[in-house]
């Protein structure tokens, strides 16, 4: 396969489907792959669709579907025209939703069957064109005068057409797209609860695709499963532009990835390659893998013991590889901290997994590696070409906050110079708001985020993570959030009540008795924790979480909303 000549979607797509015309790059699970030749054609047919609708260089277009193979066109069509595609979460408030397409200036939006409600009924103005993921035929928004607006939608079709036509003979509408173009605004919606739009070129994600190749091997044999929303910029550079770079092929789920849809996918596909947030690995094994492990009094005793331990740990690894199909050459971890006791796991059981560090705004891997040399604990090494350091570390640990510069760092917030300028250092280096720290090699180890760090009474820095990966060890504890209130250290957890029933009889209680059991189960834990920490990040008070955490798309605790 040639060189890309330029760090464009167009060259990228290009270039692979004319290298691997019969091979299958799209497909859902139980549907039939479409192969780089006609995806090729159905890029064009899709193009021609948009610029139909006048839609030029520099134009926003959305798109707001669950994962599909027409994502992925839409996509690829959007940004090969030359336009700005804008992914919208479908798990995002309507009012988010509708936040965005305003907030974009989005000409046309590409709905699936299951989004319709959240725009079709809405009062924007202008409305967006409206056409249908499933089909790329437009639908009409659900207004009274819904005939007018068929006269007027064919109308304005022709008009644009001939609008584009004109622009084009003048010279002042161009097909060429360059490097340095926007090719994606996308819209965070993270912990702090404040919506940015993030501006990435197709240098920056088509780079970053390439870069994370050099520390990851995959080509046109691999299979992966997308099991996470495509909007997320990880799972759409890692797990869409990347097997598009090299002709390999994505299965997409019908249907949300519990285990009942999951396991029977795995084992038809056997895909050799997936990504996850550490919620789901942790699930896993909090839910399936350790109850088996700990089943009975001498499989308990035999666990405390570090060599039996790791001898159950490797049989239980090879019956979780046998439940993901049994092809698994990469298990891909990001998004957030994964906890101690499940890397723990991983790691001993020699699981093929490896955690990556990244951000929106830096397309967004930063650094990551191949599982053959995963370092317990750490993200991996710095892509090649990035620049990272750490901003004021702490004189005793060498922590502090971690800088990146490179040209898959985004170009800035849209429409909001002041945020953009907050971001950066005068000398040009993005602020990712995460504390690390840098060790042998380039080996990157994260810390938490600098806003949730506590200070302590004695200046001491206080790391919410760290304390809540100590509560999330605790067999009973299935979720924690720590934060500071009143200047004492506080924890909320979100109890396993399977476990606390199978040990304890809780379903047996009557409600007082319950009541007690789980206030004095929570002190237990509480001085347990504390047991094993530093004297100043002590938990002052721990209380139930009734219900789970809300979360944002990629599985991580809104905090903003507990504190």
């Amino acid at each position: 396969m040639r060189e890309l000549n330029a760090w464009t979607l167009n060259e990228l797509i290009e270039r692979t489907c004319d290298s691997f015309p019969s091979r299958p790059a799209l497909s859902m699970v139980d549907g039939e792959p479409i192969t780089y030749a006609q995806l090729k054609e159905q890029l064009e047919e899709v193009r021609k669709l948009l610029s139909d609708y006048g839609i030029v260089r520099g134009d926003r277009v959305a798109i707001l579907s669950q994962n599909m193979p027409n994502w992925g066109v839409a996509y690829l069509a959007i940004t090969t025209l030359g336009a700005i595609v804008v992914p919208i979460l479908v798990d995002f408030h309507v009012n988010e939703i509708l936040h965005i397409l305003k907030h974009s200036g989005s000409k046309l939006v590409f709905v699936s069957a299951q989004q319709y409600d959240k725009i079709g009924y809405s009062e924007l103005d202008p409305f967006p064109v409206m056409v249908d993921m499933e089909t790329f035929e437009p639908v009409e928004p659900h207004l009274p005068q819904g005939k007018v607006l068929d006269f007027i939608q064919e109308r304005s079709r022709d008009i644009n057409r001939l609008k584009r036509r004109a622009l084009e003979a003048v010279g002042l509408v161009s097909a060429e797209v360059h490097e340095e173009d926007l090719a994606a605004i996308i819209y965070t919606s993270g912990t702090t609860g404040s919506s940015k739009g993030v501006m990435l070129s197709h240098k920056n994600l088509v780079l970053d695709a390439h870069l994370t190749l050099k520390i990851q091997e995959l080509n046109e044999n691999y299979r992966l499963i997308s099991i996470l929303p495509l909007p997320h910029t990880y799972e759409c550079t890692i797990g869409f532009l990347i097997p598009m770079m090299q002709g390999a092929c994505v299965y997409y789920l019908d249907k949300p990835p519990t285990a009942r849809i999951l396991i029977p996918a795995m084992q038809k596909i056997r895909p050799t390659m997936i990504l996850t947030v550490p919620l789901i690995i942790e699930k896993i094994f909090k839910l399936q893998v350790h109850p088996q492990l700990t089943k009975n009094l001498l499989m308990r005793e035999a666990y405390k013991l570090p060599v039996l331990r790791k001898a159950l740990h490797k049989v239980a690894g090879k019956k979780l590889m046998k439940t993901f199909g049994g092809k698994l050459h990469f298990f891909g971890i990001g998004g957030a901290l994964l906890s101690y006791e499940v890397e723990r796991f991983l790691y001993e059981a020699g699981f093929p997994y490896a955690i990556g560090y990244g951000l929106t705004e830096t397309s967004p891997l930063i650094a990551g590696c191949t599982p053959a040399v995963v370092k317990f604990r750490s993200t991996g090494t710095v892509l090649p070409t990035l620049k990272v350091k750490i901003d004021n570390p702490d004189p005793k640990t060498g922590i502090g906050e971690i800088l990146i510069k490179g040209d898959t760092v985004m170009k800035g917030y849209y429409r909001d110079k002041e945020r953009t300028d907050q971001a950066f250092t005068e000398d040009g280096y993005f602020k990712t708001g995460d504390l690390g720290i840098l060790k042998r090699k380039d080996y990157l180890y994260i810390k938490g985020r600098c806003k949730n760090v506590i200070i302590g009474p004695n200046g001491d820095n206080i790391y919410a993570e760290e304390l809540e990966a100590k509560l999330n060890e605790q067999e009973s504890v299935l979720e924690s959030l720590v934060y500071e209130s009143g200047k004492a250290i506080m924890a909320r957890v979100f109890l396993n009540y399977e476990i606390l029933d199978k040990n304890h009889g809780i379903g047996k209680m009557g409600a007082v008795h319950s009541e007690k059991f789980i206030a004095k189960h929570l002190e237990d834990i509480r001085k347990h924790v504390n047991a094993n920490v530093s004297s100043f990040s002590k938990i002052h008070k721990l209380v139930e979480q009734k219900e789970p955490f809300e979360k944002t798309p990629t599985q991580k605790i809104k905090r903003f909303l507990y504190q």
